[in-house]
């Protein structure tokens, strides 16, 4: 559908709006954003965090604490051990389209369509951190 005949959204109510900015202001630091991206696909300790993004245990759970009052991550706790996921798939997805829209900054083909043009995955989730 074209962006002119598309039919107006109705506008946000004002407490949503406020609660999609502290999202956005949770995404605004590379440390989180590389802890997320640690956590994509697997549910990690702390320190599995902290040393997939090489920053301190913690500096890691000061972040983790934030995400998890911002709803972004949840825990389990197994014993003594306190595990961290991603919220939700909506999360997942955010982080997967913020990669891809970064991807478009160069001058060459991002990855995820050479993806789509070869048929394999060529996303760079688990080689490439964001970041790092």
């Amino acid at each position: 559908m074209c962006a002119a005949t598309a039919a107006p959204r109705e506008p946000l109510p004002p407490d949503q709006v406020a609660l999609v900015a502290e999202v956005f202001r949770m995404l605004a630091d590379g440390t989180r954003i590389r802890i997320l991206w640690a956590l994509i696909d697997a549910e990690l300790p702390v320190n599995e965090i902290a040393a997939a993004v090489g920053k301190s245990g913690p500096a890691v759970s000061q972040h983790l604490a934030k995400l998890r009052m911002a709803r972004l991550v949840r825990t389990r706790r197994d014993g003594n051990q306190i595990f961290y996921q991603l919220e939700n798939e909506h999360i997942q997805q955010l982080l997967i389209d913020g990669v891809y829209n970064a991807e478009h900054a160069g001058h060459s083909v991002p990855p995820h369509h050479r993806e789509a043009a070869t048929g394999l995955p060529s996303f760079t989730a688990r080689t490439t951190r964001v970041g790092g």
